[in-house]
C-alpha cells in the first residue's frame, strides 16, 4: 500500500481530528488513527470509543489498498517539522512497517493491525431523526450555550447542550443549575419534533469544526448515537443518556422591573467591583432605583469594599439584590449586543439577561441567573 500526500494538508486534517484521542485512553489501539486507503481516496479515523471523529482527503498518486492504524502524536509531531512538500507513504501491511519518504530522507515507524480499531457505530434508521442545518445555525448554538453546561457526576444529562428540534424552530438549552442558556433560531426547523443531548467534548469539536465550514451540516440521530456529516468531516458521538430537566418552568414570566444598561460598561464595572468580593462567595450587590444602577461588592474578611455606579433605564420597584459575579461575566461576554436588557422579579427569584437589540429576527438568545443570598 503506497501514497503520496501534502505534508500540509494533511496535517491540517489530523490537527482537526486529533483533539478526539484521549491522553488516558483504556485501550491503546485508540492512541492511533486509522488510515485506510481505497482508491484515490484516504480515510483517517480518531477515537476515544464516546467520540469519533472521521476525515477524508483526495489523492491522485496511490497503490493498493487496506487499513493500519498509525501512532498519532509521533505521526503529528513529525508533520509539524516539515515545510509544505509532498511526503510518500510505503506501508507493509505483513509487518505494519511505515516508511515516509520526503524530498530528503526517510523516516520509519511501526504501526498496528487497523482491524484492532474499534468498529464504527452504525445509525439505526428505524429509529433515525434526521434534519440538515445551516452551519451557522449550529456553530451559533453551541458557541452561545456550551460555557453554561454543567460538570456534574451524579447528574450527566446536564453536562450536554440539549438540542430540541421543532416544526417551528430549533432550540438549544444549557444549564449548570446556577445558570440557564436557551437559545432558539426560527430559521431551522424539523418535519418532525425530537430532542437529543450532546456532551460538551463533541460539542466542542463540532464548534471548532464549524468555524470552517461553508455548507449545511446534515444531521441524524437515532437512540443512542448522533451522526454530524460536514463537508471534509464526520463527528459520530454517543448521546447522553436521560431526560433533559423541563427548563421552560424555572424561566420566570412575570418581571415588572427592567433595567437596560450598556453591555460594555456593565461588564467592566463589575470585573473592577468583584476584585472586592469575598473569594469564596463571589457576591456583588446592585441596588437599582431611579435609572442608577450602584454596583458594589466587599470582603469583610479583609476590611475592603467597592462601589460604582452606572447610568442606566430602568422601569419597576426600587431593588437590591445579589449575583455571583463569576457567572455574571460568562454570561455578558456571551451576549452579543450592545446594550443588554435585565429583567427581575424580585430578590429570591432569577434574573433574567437578554440582548436588548437582536442581531437578526431569526435569533432569540435568553439567559438566566440565579441570585445569592445578600445577607448571607
Amino acid at each position: 500500500m503506497k501514497f503520496v500526500v501534502s505534508s500540509t494538508e494533511l496535517l491540517s486534517h489530523l490537527n482537526a481530528i486529533s483533539k478526539v484521542i484521549s491522553s488516558k485512553n483504556t485501550l491503546p489501539i485508540l492512541d492511533n488513527y486509522l488510515f485506510q486507503l481505497e482508491s484515490n481516496r484516504l480515510t483517517v479515523t480518531a477515537s476515544d470509543l464516546e467520540s469519533t471523529l472521521i476525515t477524508s482527503l483526495e489523492l491522485d498518486n496511490t497503490e493498493g489498498q487496506g487499513d493500519i492504524a498509525v501512532p498519532a502524536k509521533l505521526l503529528n509531531d513529525t508533520l509539524k517539522e516539515f515545510p509544505e512538500q509532498p511526503l510518500t507513504f510505503k506501508i507493509d501491511q505483513d509487518s505494519f512497517a511505515i516508511d515516509i519518504y520526503s524530498e530528503n530522507g526517510k523516516f520509519s515507524i511501526v504501526g498496528k493491525s487497523g482491524d484492532d480499531f474499534p468498529q464504527l457505530p452504525v445509525l439505526r434508521e428505524e429509529v433515525a431523526s434526521s434534519i440538515s442545518v445551516s452551519h451557522d445555525v449550529l456553530q451559533s448554538g453551541i458557541a452561545r450555550t456550551l460555557f453554561a453546561t454543567a460538570d456534574d457526576e451524579l447528574r450527566p444529562v446536564m453536562n450536554g447542550i440539549f438540542i430540541e428540534l421543532g416544526q417551528n424552530d430549533l432550540t438549544f438549552v444549557a444549564s449548570d443549575a446556577h445558570k440557564l442558556v436557551r437559545y432558539k433560531r426560527s430559521d431551522a426547523k424539523a418535519e418532525v419534533e425530537s430532542s437529543f443531548i450532546l456532551p460538551k467534548k463533541p460539542a466542542a469539536l463540532l464548534k471548532n469544526l464549524l468555524a470552517k465550514e461553508d455548507y449545511d451540516v446534515k444531521l441524524q440521530f437515532d437512540d443512542k448515537n448522533a451522526f454530524f456529516t460536514l463537508s471534509n468531516y464526520k463527528l459520530i458521538c454517543r448521546m447522553v443518556e436521560g431526560n433533559y430537566p423541563s427548563y421552560n418552568s424555572v424561566i420566570p414570566t412575570h418581571n415588572p422591573n427592567k433595567l437596560v444598561v450598556d453591555r460594555l460598561e456593565f461588564y467592566n464595572t463589575i470585573k473592577r467591583v468583584s476584585v472586592f468580593a469575598n473569594q469564596a462567595s463571589n457576591l456583588i450587590k446592585f441596588h437599582i432605583h431611579d435609572n442608577q444602577l450602584v454596583v458594589s461588592a466587599q470582603d469583610v474578611d479583609f476590611a475592603i469594599s467597592a462601589v460604582e455606579r452606572l447610568k442606566c433605564e430602568y422601569e419597576g420597584d426600587e431593588i437590591e439584590i445579589g449575583f455571583k459575579s463569576t457567572f455574571l461575566q460568562e454570561i455578558l461576554v456571551n451576549l452579543s449586543s450592545t446594550d443588554v436588557r435585565v429583567e427581575l422579579s424580585d430578590p429570591t427569584r432569577a434574573g433574567l439577561l437578554l440582548p436588548a437589540e437582536k442581531d437578526f429576527d431569526e435569533e432569540d438568545v435568553l439567559m438566566l441567573l440565579m441570585p445569592m443570598m445578600i445577607n448571607a
